[in-house]
């Protein structure tokens, strides 16, 4: 694991000496959030896992979780930036772009000038970037076809620009979608869609790795384990039917429609035989989109 596509000299121009990391903030959406990493009534996660890590000695991490449940990349930099900003982070993370793949309006320019905005600010200000890679959401849900591959390729084109711009603003990267979410499904909550406890665990580590790789100094890395038990066959449907079907009646209004959408116009590119024309028009724009930024 390394800073993406970037060898050691490049990695470390213009990006912040290596420090302690005393001042922590997460943007982004449910990933972030914690979904999925339940600790009594709320929820935990991989960023608040990871700032118990961050400190050598025992010190303590000032640590703030912005993130929340159906974020877009817009909302990062419209209301979660500021927030951030005002606090001083010395490391921030960066995790979005998921839930822009659900939206029938999907648009992959804009959602390049979102987050280079905001990693470019976050960065001007003296933070540490953390940025990933995400995974298909259609695979963890193991949609069918025409709902999955138009899924697919828009969270490839988002990949392809957090890729290119982790490397222009030097930040640390984790390649999420790379972790063994299908072949190990210990890793997935209940809905499928979010990690489970030990998923947060994991991302938590592999970021520490990264960030002790870079030459911060850090506490001692999360647990190979949580400490928690997971919870049992009859614990999921319990959430699933009280909590979890209120968080999917929830994102049904916004998602549901788009998708819906994505499927006929999907099948209709079946029918006519250009399903990979939209692939490419789709990397197409992902590219032209990196382009604009000069």
């Amino acid at each position: 694991m390394s800073v993406l596509d970037a060898g050691p000299d490049r990695a470390a121009e213009g990006r912040p000496a290596a420090g302690e990391l005393l001042r922590f903030v997460a943007l982004g959406d449910s990933l972030t959030e914690g979904v999925g990493d339940q600790v009594g009534e709320a929820w935990r996660g991989w960023a608040a896992v990871l700032a118990h890590s961050l400190a050598p000695g025992g010190r303590d991490v000032e640590f703030t979780n912005l993130a929340y449940s159906g974020a877009l990349t817009a909302d990062l930099a419209a209301r979660q930036l500021p927030a951030a900003l005002a606090l001083r982070p010395q490391l921030a993370a960066v995790l979005v772009g998921g839930n822009d793949t659900l939206r029938t309006g999907f648009d992959i320019r804009r959602t390049t000038l979102e987050l280079d905005a905001t990693l470019g600010e976050l960065s001007a200000h003296g933070a540490v970037l953390l940025t990933a890679c995400l995974p298909d959401p259609g695979l963890l849900l193991r949609l069918p076809a025409p709902l999955g591959r138009p899924l697919a390729r828009r969270m490839r084109a988002v990949n392809t620009v957090v890729h290119a711009l982790t490397a222009r603003h030097r930040a640390v990267h984790l390649h999420i979608a790379d972790l063994p979410w299908s072949n190990q499904r210990r890793l997935l909550s209940v809905d499928r869609l979010h990690p489970s406890a030990e998923g947060h665990h994991l991302i938590a580590r592999r970021f520490h790795d990264l960030l002790s790789e870079a030459g911060h100094p850090l506490g001692p890395p999360p647990a190979d384990r949580v400490a928690e038990p997971p919870p049992s066959p009859a614990a999921d449907l319990w959430w699933m039917a009280t909590k979890g079907t209120r968080w999917v009646a929830a994102r049904s209004t916004d998602l549901l429609p788009g998708l819906l959408a994505l499927a006929a116009a999907e099948g209709v590119a079946r029918l006519r035989g250009r399903t990979g024309r939209h692939d490419e028009q789709m990397a197409r724009a992902a590219m032209q989109a990196l382009a604009s930024l000069g």
